[in-house]
């Protein structure tokens, strides 16, 4: 299995925090989020990662060059939604399952089980899910699953879900997903309008129970620092 972490984003609404540093270098409990993902994925033995950049790349690109980590980096000078950085690194990732992982959203689980979960996926399935409990149903998207834990609905940010099990924009993708973005013949590919949707009834949803937080505002990023803290001190 390989990994895309997608690092590239503005973190607009975390303004100002994010005025000079990137969303995945905001410290959690004195380390940096992108730490945490680098260190949780190569420690359930993920080796092979693409970290995308953009918004103040240069600075992710220097904690990579003093980390311990062998990353590649792809560089977009103009962004190409989160399937377009697919597509465009599908010589990197051949035919292997990828863990795409919005990193800039702050998580703990169990990596192993994740990915054994996808390994004995119904056949039809061709993505899963990790969902967690969100304390705000009404800025998420919430999943709307079958009995077989199979999301057949998703309800993105509307005043009355049913429910607050949200997609936590952790996912991992088997070959057929790179085929698909080929087959739609462009550069920029949306991933959350364009390929969710295909795939819509074919998602297995794998439920994150230890920790998950967005930290896209400055209360949500207060939030995440005390919760972490309590949750590593134990």
């Amino acid at each position: 299995m390989k990994a895309l972490l997608l690092a590239a984003g503005f973190g607009t609404r975390l303004k100002p925090y994010t005025d000079h540093t990137p969303k995945v270098l905001m410290p959690i409990c004195g380390k940096p989020l992108l730490d945490y993902w680098l260190h949780d994925l190569t420690a359930a033995g993920i080796s092979d990662i693409l970290v995308n950049t953009h918004y103040l790349y240069e600075k992710v690109y220097n904690f990579l060059d003093q980390s311990d980590y062998e990353v590649k980096v792809f560089h977009e000078e103009v962004l190409l939604g989160t399937g377009g950085t697919l597509l465009a690194n599908k010589d990197f990732f051949a035919n292997d399952s990828i863990m795409l992982v919005h990193a800039d959203n702050l998580s703990h689980f169990d990596v192993d089980a994740f990915m054994s979960a996808h390994e004995n996926r119904p056949s039809d399935c061709h993505i899963t899910m990790m969902s967690f409990a969100t304390d705000t149903p009404e800025s998420c998207g919430i999943l709307e699953l079958d009995e077989n834990n199979i999301v057949v609905e998703f309800h993105e940010k509307v005043a009355n879900p049913p429910g607050n099990r949200a997609n936590a924009a952790v996912y991992i993708l088997d070959e057929s997903v790179m085929g698909f973005l080929r087959s739609l013949g462009k550069e920029e590919i949306d991933f959350s309008t364009e390929v969710i949707p295909h795939y819509m009834g074919r998602i297995l949803e794998w439920h994150n129970d230890v920790y998950h937080r967005d930290i896209g505002t400055p209360e949500s990023y207060e939030k995440a620092n005390k919760e972490f803290g309590e949750l590593l001190n134990g």
